[in-house]
């Protein structure tokens, strides 16, 4: 499975759109139900968040949501800094992301 962390700041203004448009990519995701698709997003106190993002072959069954596609839209102006885009491995996992040992079926 290939995982990308993903790291931003969101100006204060911009904040509550921001957590209203990821929650409808994760409503988009739980009636979609895409088998191949690891995704957890984390808002930190400072005004980041922190998508960690796992695949198996491609990251499509995500981004070809519309939701996320809307997500997307304007993201360069909610943000207040640079986003930050790395490759990650798991290294440990304990009872934080569901299966994330296991191979994902295609």
């Amino acid at each position: 499975m290939n995982c990308n962390l993903i790291r931003y700041g969101v100006k204060d203004t911009s904040i509550a759109e921001n957590r209203e448009l990821v929650a409808k990519v994760f409503e988009a995701l739980d009636e979609a139900k895409p088998q191949s698709v690891r995704y957890l997003v984390l808002e930190l106190e400072n005004g980041e968040f922190v998508h960690l993002v796992g695949y198996d072959k491609d990251s499509s069954e995500l981004t070809g949501l519309d939701a996320f596609k809307a997500f997307g839209a304007d993201h360069a102006g909610r943000r207040s800094t640079p986003l930050a885009r790395s490759p990650a491995k798991i290294i440990g996992n304990y009872h934080m992301l569901s299966n994330a040992d296991e191979a994902v079926p295609a």
